[in-house]
């Protein structure tokens, strides 16, 4: 697996500061996407066990809240085997620390069940991940005013209150509400 970018002190991609890492690799090509040359497997630099202990270190730190994984795709099945150990790694010796994953993929419809991304490394990813941001990047959905995600189609799923109940919840965030996908 290939990464385009770690960010040490990333505040764009979840709640306080965050350690976030862009890998690299997307078949979704959505439409004016921000992160586009990160569609290529190629592009970046190779994921190594030097580049999971750079991360490691970075989220020491008390003041970094927790990371953020982002792409190109980090579900696409080429990615997913590297991302476990290191979301496995984050959860273990971090347990305090929140762990944000965006997605193209709905959460319910191609990652679980027989979607295309759902293998079972997958399904160990999602157990590893606090919060989920699904759905393509839709242009003509765009919307600056939205936090922590770029068109309206997007949900941020609070995925731990999803496993406890056996639905999907969506984030809360800062306001308190909770609400509930049928």
């Amino acid at each position: 697996m290939n990464y385009a970018a770690i960010k040490k002190h990333d505040v764009a991609n979840g709640p306080g500061v965050r350690v976030s890492l862009f890998v690299s690799g997307c078949e979704h090509y959505c439409k004016d996407c921000f992160n586009s040359e990160a569609w290529d497997f190629s592009y970046g630099e190779h994921f190594t066990r030097k580049t999971e202990e750079e991360i490691l270190s970075a989220l020491k730190p008390a003041y970094i809240k927790g990371f953020s994984l982002l792409g190109g795709e980090p579900f696409h099945p080429a990615n997913q085997d590297a991302l476990l150990s290191l979301l496995k790694r984050i959860k273990s010796e971090y347990p305090e620390k929140d762990i944000w994953c965006y997605t193209g993929y709905v959460y319910e419809d191609e990652l679980l069940g027989d979607g295309p991304a759902a293998t079972k490394t997958a399904m160990e990813m999602l157990k590893n991940i606090d919060v989920l941001v699904d759905g393509r990047f839709e242009e003509k959905l765009k919307n600056l005013s939205l936090r922590f995600r770029g068109s309206e189609n997007q949900r941020i799923i609070d995925l731990k209150a999803s496993r406890a109940i056996g639905k999907t919840v969506l984030w809360s965030g800062m306001n308190g509400t909770v609400s509930f996908e049928k």
